[in-house]
């Protein structure tokens, strides 16, 4: 059951994603301060949150991207460097979004392959890359001091999250309309 149903009328989905970036506007910020924070988290819950179903106040959903932001911080010895968390979890939010509510159709799969290409795409065009490391040049296993004594959460990442929030809703636009309006 969707949480609208019984609690007020339901607001246009693209309305949502509207009030819901406006707001994270209001609040992401300070959360940067917390202990435990996580880009990937903070990304995949807010566009869940949006598409307002209980199914998504289980923990396991928050449990499944917080290593998306530490699997950021990864570079192996031939130098490849993870993707932001952002990244990851606006493309696992990608996956339930244009799955819908069950499991995606085969036939659709390539779909969702191209639609997280497209997002990694659009994202590094906007920012120059999808690393972690090179969006707030810190290696931030060894680094998360610096980047919390100098505000890199609120003045950088933050921004990286309502550029993706948006970009999902862009990209998914026909399925947001057909599968959760």
């Amino acid at each position: 059951m969707k949480k609208s149903e019984s609690n007020y009328p339901k607001k246009d989905i693209f309305k949502r994603f509207d009030d819901k970036i406006e707001k994270l506007k209001e609040t992401l910020p300070t959360e940067g301060r917390k202990f435990g924070n996580s880009c990937a988290a903070h990304t995949f819950n807010n566009i869940l949150d949006v598409l307002d179903l209980d199914e998504f106040d289980k923990c396991y959903y928050n449990n499944l991207a917080i290593p998306f932001s530490g699997f950021g911080s990864y570079i192996n010895d031939k130098g490849w460097k993870g993707p932001c968390g952002v990244v990851s979890g606006s493309i696992a939010a990608i996956g339930i979004i244009m799955g819908g509510q069950e499991k995606t159709n085969p036939q659709y799969v390539p779909l969702v392959f191209g639609k997280a290409g497209r997002f990694a795409y659009k994202f590094e065009e906007e920012f120059g890359s999808i690393s972690c490391h090179d969006l707030v040049g810190l290696d931030l296993t060894n680094d998360y001091q610096i980047y919390k004594e100098e505000h890199i959460w609120e003045k950088t990442c933050c921004n990286f999250i309502y550029f993706a929030i948006d970009l999902v809703r862009k990209l998914t636009r026909k399925d947001l309309k057909t599968k959760w309006q």
